[in-house]
């Protein structure tokens, strides 16, 4: 799948996100994009060999979450795409953002080691908050709710920085470098999103799984915990750091470095 949501305001650099389930959008955040071009593509859903974009060509990326594994890459050659294409934007500081699936992406580009968590972790719970002086997890309080909804964890990337942890997750939100973020749980949910989850048939019977009969009850009554202000909060100052006066004096000398070292 790949579509195009047309802005009016500002067509110079559209803003990438990548989802991996039709189901698994980025609701909230893009509140935040309110004046920006935004270009959805899903590699699992599309043709072979129709790449992502060239990483210099967007202001941003966003990477979504998913039920499939980091460590499906052998079987889903599209992931090992994706970890590829995150690597390079990295390395050339695009904005990034990647939450969930996204986070454990972002987190093996960079070297991390994936694996199965000791159980399922999902429902609304607390997350603490390790980095208060992060320009985006600063917004949120130093013990902040979230929705979870993951049954892998992964390590602390080498040289990322470690932003919040929760009781039975280790590493729930890391920074690498300036520019790129990612988050294992999802400040982007509320009630709507909740139901379009429960909706689909592989979340509620994950849901039900782990949570017994009354997940439905379970998962909504966490919702009231939830602060969408503060979430507002941290995907406006991801927004901020996506604008191009922000990022293109940046990346305009990496790239003219990369072609001088090619000459």
């Amino acid at each position: 799948m790949t579509a195009m949501v047309t802005a009016a305001v500002d067509r110079s650099r559209p803003l990438l996100v990548v989802q991996h389930v039709p189901w698994e959008g980025p609701h909230l955040i893009l509140d935040s994009f309110a004046d920006v071009s935004v270009l959805v593509r899903n590699l699992l859903d599309e043709p072979p060999r129709a790449p992502l974009p060239d990483p210099s060509t967007i202001r941003a990326a966003i990477f979504m979450g998913g039920p499939m594994s980091v460590n499906d890459a052998d079987t889903l050659p599209p992931l090992a795409e994706e970890i590829t294409w995150l690597q390079r934007a990295v390395a050339l500081r695009v904005p990034i953002l990647g939450i969930c699936l996204g986070a454990q992406l972002l987190a093996k580009a960079a070297g991390a080691t994936i694996t199965a968590a000791p159980r399922v972790e999902i429902g609304v719970a607390p997350i603490e908050i390790t980095d208060p002086h992060d320009p985006l997890l600063a917004h949120l309080t130093a013990c902040a709710h979230a929705m979870h909804w993951h049954s892998e964890q992964f390590s602390l990337p080498e040289g990322a920085v470690k932003l919040a942890h929760s009781d039975q997750t280790e590493v729930q939100a890391f920074r690498l470098g300036v520019n790129a973020w990612g988050l294992l749980f999802h400040l982007e949910v509320d009630d709507q999103l909740l139901d379009i989850w429960l909706d689909e048939p592989t979340m509620a019977v994950e849901a039900e799984r782990a949570l017994g009969t009354d997940y439905r009850e379970q998962l909504r009554a966490g919702l009231p915990a939830l602060d969408h202000n503060q979430a507002h909060a941290v995907f406006d100052e991801f927004a901020k750091r996506c604008a191009p006066q922000h990022i293109a004096p940046r990346r305009a000398r990496i790239v003219s470095s990369l072609r001088s070292a090619t000459t």
